[in-house]
């Protein structure tokens, strides 16, 4: 078998098993609630206490990230790993994420089937259905090796930003989204999904050891400065915000976006995409602050 084929097999099967880990104690962490409700249901108790909001997570980076800023960590310190120690009531989050995932692989094929197994198999939740899907995705479609396709080459009065070119990219994103509405109608209708719009990063070229720098090559290359670059991936994002916020606002596809962009300030960075896990922390208040208003007094 040839290396990158061995390499690519064995990169999958770790994945596959850290997932297969995260649900075990998912499960057991769900277990554990419904039983120690049905205690309390026996020995007469009035009322249970409030059942905490069971969920799924599919993302990338932002939802998987297993680094604390540019070092490593015991444990992930994403939005999600974040969430699951937030809220009045702590919420449940079985989390299929995986960083680097672009949305075109986030709703490919094994992708998808994973979460229809994870959505399918009652022992993941308390009412045989998620009560949400987190999403986060779109950043990977956009920034990388592949992110000088969308800027033009710096010359006077020529704006970095190629719309022309981003907008198609950000087509592309949009049908993912609209492919992940499409599969919750199917496999788990009328369970909301809540995304993000990421914040406004710092193009400066700091990255952790194992990946990276994912916007600075790409400026540099194209003649774009720091300060010229950052007002570039701004404009970028906030093209992409609006793109979901127009799918937020059709009724029918029953998503709500969670407004993260202007949460992190300039120290909270850590590289030119994650922040260090008081940032992380602070985005998933944003989650919180949503939740709570569409399930009150269940977070």
């Amino acid at each position: 078998m040839p290396d990158n084929v061995l390499l690519f097999n064995q990169a999958r099967q770790a994945i596959d098993q850290d997932i297969a880990q995260r649900t075990k104690i998912h499960q057991a962490t769900v277990a554990r609630v419904k039983t120690a409700a049905n205690a309390l249901r026996a020995a007469g108790v009035p009322a249970a206490p409030t059942t905490p909001l069971a969920m799924l997570a599919h993302g990338d980076s932002w939802f998987d990230y297993p680094l604390s800023g540019n070092g490593p960590s015991f444990s992930d310190t994403d939005i999600v790993a974040q969430l699951g120690s937030m809220g009045n009531i702590t919420p449940v989050i079985l989390n299929v994420s995986h960083y680097g995932d672009a949305t075109t692989e986030e709703m490919s094929l094994p992708k998808q089937q994973r979460m229809i197994e994870a959505i399918h198999d009652p022992s993941n939740w308390f009412t045989g259905m998620p009560d949400a899907i987190l999403f986060s995705g779109g950043g990977d479609d956009i920034a990388g090796n592949q992110f000088c396709i969308f800027l033009n080459y710096a010359l006077p009065g020529v704006n970095g930003l190629n719309s022309t070119r981003f907008d198609k990219v950000l087509g592309m994103v949009e049908a993912s989204y609209l492919d992940l509405f499409a599969f919750r109608d199917r496999y788990a209708p009328g369970v909301p999904i809540f995304g993000h719009c990421y914040d406004f990063p710092i193009p400066n070229g700091v990255h952790p050891l194992c990946a990276g720098p994912w916007l600075k090559p790409s400026l540099d290359y194209a003649g774009w400065s720091v300060t010229q670059g950052t007002g570039i991936v701004h404009q970028a994002l906030a093209a992409f915000k609006t793109m979901l916020s127009n799918l937020a606002g059709v009724a029918a596809n029953n998503f709500i976006l969670v407004n993260t962009q202007g949460t992190l300030a300039a120290p909270d960075w850590a590289n030119e995409l994650h922040p260090y896990p008081g940032g992380f922390q602070a985005l998933a208040g944003k989650f919180v602050q949503a939740l709570q208003a569409k399930f009150p007094g269940r977070i």
